[in-house]
Order: structure tokens, then sequence, then C-alpha cells
């Protein structure tokens, strides 16, 4: 039986591991901190969203990065230090601006995918993660964000999406807890959303039945490379130990950059910074008040989801800051100001605000493929947005079949057929 490492217990880490485990391979998962799931997959905005597919390599990102640059509220903030790591990372962002419809449709023809092969694990593992199947609503105040959601409806039907627009009446029909003034809308029926921590912990638990061994606490010292072996050096407390492997899948966000650079491959990911809070609805006046819709306000560019009766989480925003986890209050306070402006009747009395760090790629693809060396494999940088939660399925069969491929081994059990990886 071949032995894999995985590097990362997040949702894509977890979810290789899951259908490595199920293609027969021996997996071992490593993970820095205590438990899976506890850094960018712990509180994101909760979306399993095709329509949110529209990448951000555009000229109009840039005009408003720039607008934004110097307030520190704003939805997208970028600080003006420069780094090398940056700068590159920026020419390759402004080298796939020609790319921008082409790539636009073919994440939305993954994230179709994608959501489905998610539902199907949940239900064949019993995983319940708060899954709300209600659509998302896109919420528009101008003509001018409107008619360009119009532009980007027609590149999300090239990968096969099906969204609406919806009038301001209509858009009351679908939420009625919605407050505010509205030019229009778009419906997409077919998104979801659920608790992504709740949804990595039940798959984490899903793989330790099919065996794989689940290595927690685990400091990353080096991984190297040697033909058709790799070996992972690690630290818990003071104790360093060195294991080999027949392959190796880096599925460690935002540290992915690192990893690669010593296993001879050039991976550039960037860490873009995303906010959320968590809100508490403590009472059933508050419990009303939230939408149960999941929404998306392109103005602000923050996202809601209903997770239960007595959570609404509502997440967004990105800060191009290094590698500064800090929850900053100037950040927070938006959010919770938009949240009592379009839901009035929620207390705002219980608020639990988090953030975490998105692996970005320059052109919003993920990294998923082979490395240089025969037994390296990477399955990383989904941070475009919130469609790391929403891709992770998909990638992680899309890289299942890589590994078999090169290495191979003996199915446990069939897996649904992929789609053609969006980078080797």
């Amino acid at each position: 039986m071949k032995t894999i490492a995985v590097i990362g217990g997040g949702i894509t880490g977890v979810t290789t591991a899951y259908a490595l485990a199920r293609r027969g391979f021996s997996v071992t998962l490593f993970e820095k901190q205590r438990y899976a799931a506890m850094e960018t997959s712990f509180a994101n905005g909760g979306q399993l969203s095709a329509s949110n597919a529209e990448v951000w390599n555009h000229w109009s990102t840039l005009l408003k990065g720039l607008k934004w640059m110097l307030k520190s509220d704003a939805p997208l903030l970028l600080n003006p230090k420069p780094s090398w790591h940056k700068i590159s990372w920026f020419c390759e962002f402004l080298a796939a601006i020609p790319h921008y419809e082409k790539n636009t449709a073919e994440t939305a023809r993954l994230a179709i995918a994608a959501r489905e092969h998610l539902f199907d694990w949940a239900t064949r593992e019993g995983i319940d993660f708060d899954l709300k199947k209600k659509g998302i609503l896109h919420i528009y105040r101008h003509q001018a964000g409107f008619e360009h959601a119009g532009r980007v409806s027609k590149l999300l039907a090239r990968g096969g999406l099906e969204r609406r627009a919806v009038t301001p009446q209509e858009m009351r029909a679908i939420e009625p807890t919605l407050s505010g003034s509205y030019y229009g809308g778009y419906y997409t029926e077919s998104d979801a959303t659920g608790d992504i921590h709740k949804f990595t912990s039940g798959l984490v638990a899903a793989c330790s039945r099919l065996g794989v061994h689940c290595r927690y606490e685990q400091e990353i010292l080096s991984v190297n490379a040697h033909g058709k072996q790799v070996s992972v050096t690690t630290r818990q407390g003071q104790e360093a130990s060195t294991t080999s492997f027949d392959g190796i899948v880096v599925c460690a966000g935002t540290a992915s950059r690192t990893l690669a650079s010593q296993l001879g491959d050039r991976v550039n990911i960037y860490p873009v910074k995303g906010y959320s809070i968590t809100v508490n609805l403590l009472d059933e006046v508050s419990r009303s008040a939230a939408p149960v819709v999941s929404l998306l306000d392109d103005e602000t560019k923050l996202v809601t989801s209903r997770l239960g009766d007595d959570r609404f989480r509502v997440a967004g925003t990105a800060e191009f800051n290094g590698y500064n986890k800090d929850i900053r209050a100037d950040r927070i306070r938006p959010i919770i100001e938009w949240v009592q402006q379009c839901f009035p009747g929620v207390s705002t009395r219980s608020v639990v605000p988090w953030a975490g760090l998105r692996p970005m790629m320059p052109d919003m693809l993920p990294r998923v493929g082979r490395g240089n060396q025969p037994c390296v494999f990477y399955n990383t940088g989904h941070g475009h947005g919130h469609l790391g939660w929403t891709l992770s399925a998909i990638t992680a069969d899309m890289i299942g079949d890589i590994v078999q491929q090169s290495l191979g081994s003996v199915a446990v059990a069939p897996m649904p057929a992929s789609l053609t990886p969006a980078r080797a």
C-alpha cells in the first residue's frame, strides 16, 4: 500500500486525505494546530457558491483598490508597503487579466460539480453541518453594479450556472427580513450554505474511520523529495522526527509557498486576510429578524449565512497585509454596522469576530497537480473569495485521480468521475 503525507488540516487537506483514503492509500495528515479546521477553515462566510465565481482579475478591481488604499474600513485594503513577494504576485495578477472571462466560467463549472461532491460526501458520512439549500441572493443598490452583474451572469452561464435577475419586490419576497433601498438583484437557487468547521470536523472523523493517521500539533521543520520518496521532518514539543512517504500532497494554505520552495517548486500564493463576525441570536426577535436566504452584497463585499437557528455569520473584505492575523476593530466595525442597517431587528449584543488568511494564487485558480518531482503534488491556493470551501471536494477528487495515476493504488470504493484539473 502506497503511503502519502498530506500537509494541512484545513478543508482542503481533510478533503484530500478523504479522497486518497477512499482510493486505498495509506494517508498521514499533518496539522500544526491541536484540531482540524482551526485557521482559515474555522469561521468563513459559509457559502457554497457557484454564483460567486467571478475572478478578481479585472481593471475595476485595481481601480477600487487604489481608491480605497487610505480608507481603513474599505472592502478591499492594500498595505502600500512593498515586498518582492507582493510585487511579483501583483505582476502575475495583472498578467491574468486577459483570462478574466475564461477563468470566471471555468471556476463556475468547477463550483457546480464541487457542490454535488460535497453534498454526497456529507450524506455518505452522516455529517451535520447546518446545510441550507435556500439559494444565494446578490443585492445591488445602484444600476451600475446591477448591470455589471448581468455581464457576469453571461460568463457564469458559460460554466453551466443558472441565475436570474430579480426586482426589489422579488428580492423581499425571497428574503423578507432585508431592509434598505435596492436597484435589483440576482438570485441563484442552486447555491447553498453551511458551517465549514462542522463539515471539516465531521469529515476528519470519517478519515479516521478509513484509517487516516491524523498527527496534530506538528510543526513542519522541513520537507524533502528524493526521486520517488519524500521525507517530512516535524517537531512536537521538544521532539523532532522524520518520516518517509511514497508521495506528498501540499494543502498547507498560505504556508504552501514556503513548502513548495523546499520541494523545488514555485507556488506564488499570497495571504489575503478576510474577516467575519458570528452574531449569536439570543432572543426570538433576533432569530425572526435574521435572514435565512444567504446574501452577497457586491458593493461592500460581504456575504451572509444562517447557521442553524441561533447563529448568523457575516464575512468578507480583503486585506493585502502580509501574514498579519490581527483582528482589527476598524475592519470589524463596518460589518457590525452593515448588520444593523440591513437587519435592524437583529441584536448585535453578542458578536464573535474572527480573521483568517486566504491562500490566493494570482490568477484566482487553485494549484491542483504535480510538482517537479514525481512524488510531489499540490492542492492549494483556493483563496478566491470564499470558494476554497466551495471547490474543496472537486479539487480533492481531482488530485486523488492524479496521485492514483502517478503512484497507483486500489480504490476502496468508487469515486465520482472528476473533471479536468484547472491547472496541472
